[in-house]
């Protein structure tokens, strides 16, 4: 497990053989220390068994040490299944509709965006990456790794977690934990919820524990860069990681898709809003603190001169756009909006109409009820957004008289006559007063609101499995 490097430090025109002495012999003194340790002597031993050998009880007894996790033995690989969403790049995302010219218009045009296509590469692969995923930042893991050696163990120790390395088809390894409660009394063990992180958030100290507590089998995973996870966290590596960690639970775990339920906090709704979009026949999907689209979100911390270039690297490179990819699923969905967020807002966290979350419900009622969600059926949800209390959402709530028991009959009998997927066409033979009662009862089913910021971790208590007629 010592690597060894060449230690001669080299400057232009001079040279110091001695410091590479000094250093070759502290590298041979602590190697022939360790093999002097009985204690890491039987962890090589372990260790090269269960390469040999790869059961559940020899990778039990080497869960037992913390080492570089590059030396630990893959577990799964997406090259174990045959997965048809893969293609030469990886899996598939949905990209930007080109902008239609003709052949001579886009040649000048890509011409003079020339340097507007360098600069955005540039930003994106240096300062832009960091930026937006901060824990795949060295320095900041470096400062977590105590914190997050705690989490590991405790996740080991205290609910027997498993660790594992799964490959993915760009062949960076995601360091992943699973739980597993199926062999439990209770009634949640049998379903596995696959937890997505935010930005700075890792498995072992992340929002693994909100369903943990709620009995659950729970699978949780690193972004690519993170702890043990390799490589950089763009959009298509992060697919690419989710996708295997899927394919890992089903084929690897025994787990059917139809009992799987996604929970994602914050930017984790990206991989999460693929994965549902991608396996259609997921359960469910529980997104916590997330946004629609990160643009709105890169602008307001850039300078309003740079928007053009924000714009551009954004939509190439950074593309997390969680609402179209929502869209594009069947099943039931459970929004949290945090009333004091003050990271997905536009303006600030005392501007609760500026939650991007509001913009992310928006765009799935219209999706799926576009006959329900007129003009005045989106002002009168708007103004339900907008309310900053219990007190206050309970007060639009009732000023509509919205009678729940007939929204759910007319759902119900819609669903029962006709069985079609989204979008429906209920409510196209409605009154303005029927539409609006049943805006504000979809809304209240799809969203529930949880009055805190951004970072508190979610309790059980707020944990609920979406809405489903």
């Amino acid at each position: 497990l010592i690597k060894y490097k060449s230690s001669r430090v080299c400057h232009p025109g001079r040279c110091y053989p001695e410091e590479s002495v000094v250093l070759i012999c502290l590298r041979v003194l602590v190697g022939w220390g360790r093999w002097r340790n009985p204690e890491y002597l039987q962890f090589v031993s372990i260790l090269e068994e269960t390469r040999r050998n790869h059961t559940p009880n020899n990778k039990k007894k080497l869960a037992s040490y913390d080492f570089d996790f590059s030396h630990w033995p893959a577990d799964f690989s997406w090259k174990e299944v045959s997965n048809p969403k893969f293609s030469k790049g990886g899996v598939s995302l949905l990209k930007p509709e080109p902008k239609h010219r003709g052949a001579t218009d886009s040649l000048l045009n890509s011409v003079r965006t020339l340097p507007c296509h360098i600069i955005s590469y540039l930003v994106a692969h240096s300062f832009g990456r960091r930026m937006l995923y901060p824990g795949s930042v060295g320095l900041l893991q470096k400062a977590m790794r105590p914190m997050l050696q705690q989490g590991q163990a405790r996740l080991i120790e205290e609910y027997d977690g498993q660790r594992n390395k799964l490959i993915s088809c760009d062949g960076n390894e995601i360091d992943a934990m699973f739980v597993d409660r199926r062999g439990e009394r209770g009634p949640n063990g049998k379903t596995l919820v696959i937890c997505c992180e935010g930005n700075a958030g890792f498995y072992e100290v992340g929002c693994m524990n909100t369903p943990l507590d709620g009995g659950y089998s729970v699978l949780g995973w690193n972004h690519p860069g993170f702890a043990g996870s390799t490589g950089v966290p763009f959009p298509q590596n992060e697919a690419n990681a989710m996708d295997v960690v899927v394919q890992f639970a089903v084929h690897k775990l025994g787990f059917q898709l139809n009992d799987i339920v996604v929970y994602a906090w914050s930017i984790g709704g990206f991989t999460a809003s693929w994965a549902v979009m991608s396996y259609p026949e997921i359960r469910a999907l529980v997104l916590d603190a997330s946004f629609d689209d990160l643009l709105p979100l890169a602008l307001k911390v850039m300078p309003e001169s740079w928007r053009p270039l924000v714009t551009h690297t954004v939509r190439q490179y950074m593309n997390l756009n969680n609402a179209e990819q929502l869209c594009r699923y069947q099943g039931p969905v459970l929004l949290i909006r945090r009333t004091k967020d003050e990271i997905i807002t536009t303006t600030g966290p005392e501007d609760i109409m500026s939650n991007r979350g509001n913009d992310l419900l928006l765009r799935l009622l219209q999706h799926r009820y576009p006959k329900v969600m007129t003009e005045d059926s989106l002002r009168a949800v708007r103004q339900w957004l907008a309310a900053g209390s219990q007190v206050e959402e309970e007060s639009v709530y009732i000023g509509y008289e919205v009678d729940d028991d007939w929204c759910m009959s007319v759902l119900q009998s819609y669903q029962t006559d006709r069985e079609t997927p989204f979008p429906w066409s209920v409510g196209e033979d409605m009154t303005a007063e029927g539409r609006r009662q049943l805006a504000l009862f979809l809304a209240r089913k799809y969203m529930r609101n949880f009055e805190t910021t951004h970072c508190t971790p979610l309790p059980i208590s707020e944990f609920h499995m979406p809405w489903k007629l």
